[in-house]
């Protein structure tokens, strides 16, 4: 689902074929494109985009708030929260790629995990922390291990000292419990849920058409437990915060009782 994820790889790319240019006509670099940077910090048409939870952590950190960085934030909170805020865990976070990849790995060798159960918002609570510890520390706590930052520094400078935290991601997955990263602890994770409740870009629910079989809480990737509510009758749509927008329960679906949906009503 993370098919964004490979701009970043684009971006490594055009600086590759840059430094190995081997006529005397400089290369055009990246920051002279239409996009460059990472998935923490970036430039689309000119326009700054920064990771939200990154811009508070620098600002608790500084202890001095920036237009700047307020401005870069902004077109992220616009853009997702028109959307759906999830749905950037869903289509664009690399974590997500390398979970997708280990529940293949898992089907594969007949691996079973338990589901533990970790409230889900607990990762709200993780992502207020990361703010209060950037303040009283001086420096952007959750940046020195964020996953999305290690992929981001290898992928870009070669730099691969901080995929032991994606390592430790992966041991959780395979022998703990499936997405609890996600579901549960990611801080940014978080900061996307709290977007996603007021996203435009939901599942839907045909009521007539659903059978209960339960295969979609099973494909479920945020937490089968927001699909309750539709599932009871008690709405059309899936409104938790919490759901990425990923399109899986739909796939898993052998009815088509559920689809995209537009809107809140």
């Amino acid at each position: 689902m993370a098919v964004l994820f490979c701009l970043p790889l684009l971006v490594a790319g055009w600086g590759l074929a840059g430094s190995f240019a081997s006529t005397d006509v400089a290369a055009p670099t990246p920051a002279e494109g239409v996009f460059y940077g990472s998935l923490s910090s970036s430039s689309v048409l000119g326009v700054t985009i920064l990771d939200p939870l990154a811009a508070a952590e620098v600002i608790a950190a500084a202890k001095t708030v920036s237009i700047g960085l307020l401005a870069g934030v902004l077109p992220v909170l616009v853009v997702y929260g028109l959307v759906r805020g999830r749905a950037f865990c869903g289509w664009v976070c690399p974590v997500n790629l390398l979970l997708e990849g280990l529940d293949w790995l898992r089907r594969k060798l007949g691996l079973q995990v338990a589901e533990r159960t970790v409230p889900r918002r607990a990762k709200i609570g993780v992502a207020a922390g990361v703010v209060v510890l950037s303040a009283l520390l001086s420096f952007p706590v959750f940046q020195a291990f964020s996953p999305i930052g290690a992929v981001n520094r290898g992928i870009l400078f070669g730099a691969f000292s901080g995929l032991g935290v994606l390592a430790a991601i992966a041991v959780l997955e395979l022998f703990w419990s499936r997405r609890v990263w996600c579901r549960s602890l990611c801080p940014l994770g978080g900061v996307y849920e709290a977007l996603g409740r007021v996203g435009q870009v939901n599942v839907a629910i045909d009521h007539d058409a659903c059978i209960h079989c339960g295969k979609c809480e099973s494909a479920c990737l945020a937490d089968p437990e927001i699909l309750q509510p539709a599932l009871a009758g008690e709405d059309r749509i899936v409104r938790a915060g919490d759901c990425m927008a990923c399109g899986a329960c739909i796939d898993a679906c052998p009815t088509g009782a559920l689809a995209m949906n537009l809107g809140r009503h």
